[in-house]
């Protein structure tokens, strides 16, 4: 839901019905379905780029995995930055541009405040983590000084086989 798009929250706000307004003639009930939550807002604009009815399309879209916040498997993990993505770089200076969250939350997304919540809780349990982690690793840098080992990134007995 910190995804940026550009064009201000207003514009985008009154281009969303656009998108509601496109259905079938016949039955409502056989689609287009448009999803509110930020989650699958990007998925549905990457379908739409995507092969996604040939193999190697449908291979690729089961490979893509996106979440609304950042779910348990993942919080441990290195954030990694697309550089060619950085709103610094995309967007030109002075030009509004509006995160997904907020744009999801006017539309018809009801889960916001609670994602907001569970997202904080994240924070801070992430925040004690990483004090942790810090401190360890300087207990270990003062027992072996300067030539310390670096820390074992996978210790399953497959990876250390």
């Amino acid at each position: 839901e910190d995804l940026n798009i550009s064009g201000s929250l207003i514009r985008n706000k009154l281009k969303f019905p656009d998108f509601l307004r496109k259905d079938v003639n016949t039955n409502r009930a056989r689609g287009p379905f448009y999803h509110r939550s930020p989650h699958r807002m990007p998925w549905t604009a990457i379908r739409r780029m995507i092969p996604h009815k040939t193999p190697r399309g449908a291979l690729a879209m089961a490979r893509l995995k996106v979440f609304e916040g950042i779910p348990a498997p993942y919080d441990k993990r290195r954030r990694v930055v697309v550089p060619q993505a950085l709103k610094a770089l995309r967007l030109a200076p002075g030009r509004k541009f509006c995160r997904i969250g907020d744009l999801a939350a006017e539309v018809g997304w009801r889960y916001a405040e609670q994602t907001k919540l569970v997202e904080e809780r994240r924070k801070a349990k992430m925040s004690v983590y990483y004090e942790r982690k810090k401190a360890l690793l300087a207990l270990r840098k003062q027992a072996y000084g300067s030539d310390a080992p670096a820390p074992v990134k996978n210790t399953s007995k497959r990876a250390l086989a």
